[in-house]
């Protein structure tokens, strides 16, 4: 159990990640709150106190939120492709920007959010939309933290691997050695241990960023 516990609200606390996040926060002793349309409150892990709201709604959110919280923001589309560029405008930009104009008003203690790992050659809407959610919660001014994997593995999200050794030609070859990090392959498990870990050791002031290679040392030594 933490030694600090945090008030912790989730945004897409029912997702991919989310729901594996909640139960470990919650285990570490820390009190969560899952914000979630009516729909799929049932998704709420048990140890969280379920919330009946809307993420793209700024008021909404500030309904969820008391001074002082630490808010993670994990609301988007998911298997994000090119072909969803409409949706990451609809559902992961406007989210992002109901939770910040919340935090605005109520004042968190810290804000996460999990974006994408950039540049990149390809998912250039996804990108541009992720991009401006740094914009906007970096303009709040109060301590964040940036998470940006590129693609995360898991049940359900194993394809990648088969791009493994690929990746380690990439990694080999000093033009694209830099590339290869940047835009390597992380699992849910290192992503979730990120996400603890940033919520039991914010930043003072300002923006941290967490980029693939502080998540896969993040997914390797966990907090403790």
């Amino acid at each position: 159990m933490s030694a600090n516990a945090r008030d912790v609200v989730v945004t897409g606390g029912t997702g991919y990640i989310g729901q594996r996040l909640v139960s470990h926060l919650a285990s570490r002793g820390h009190r969560v709150r899952v914000l979630a349309r009516r729909s799929a409150l049932g998704r709420v892990p048990a140890a969280a106190t379920a919330i009946d709201g809307d993420a793209l709604d700024a008021a909404s959110v500030a309904s969820a939120l008391r001074p002082g919280d630490t808010i993670v923001h994990l609301v988007g589309t998911p298997h994000p492709n090119p072909r969803k560029a409409a949706q990451f405008e609809r559902v992961d930009l406007a989210s992002i920007v109901a939770t910040t104009t919340a935090a605005r008003e109520v004042a968190p203690a810290h804000l996460i959010y999990v974006s994408v790992a950039h540049p990149a050659p390809v998912m250039q809407a996804y990108i541009a939309v992720r991009t401006k959610g740094e914009a906007a919660v970096t303009a709040i001014g109060c301590p964040a933290t940036i998470v940006r994997p590129w693609y995360v593995l898991g049940p359900g999200h194993w394809w990648p691997v088969a791009l493994i050794p690929v990746y380690a030609i990439a990694r080999a070859i000093p033009k694209t050695r830099d590339g290869a990090k940047r835009l390597g392959l992380v699992t849910v498990s290192d992503m979730v241990w990120t996400l603890l870990g940033a919520v039991e050791h914010p930043p003072a002031a300002g923006v941290q960023m967490f980029n693939v290679p502080e998540i896969k040392a993040w997914g390797t030594r966990r907090p403790q």
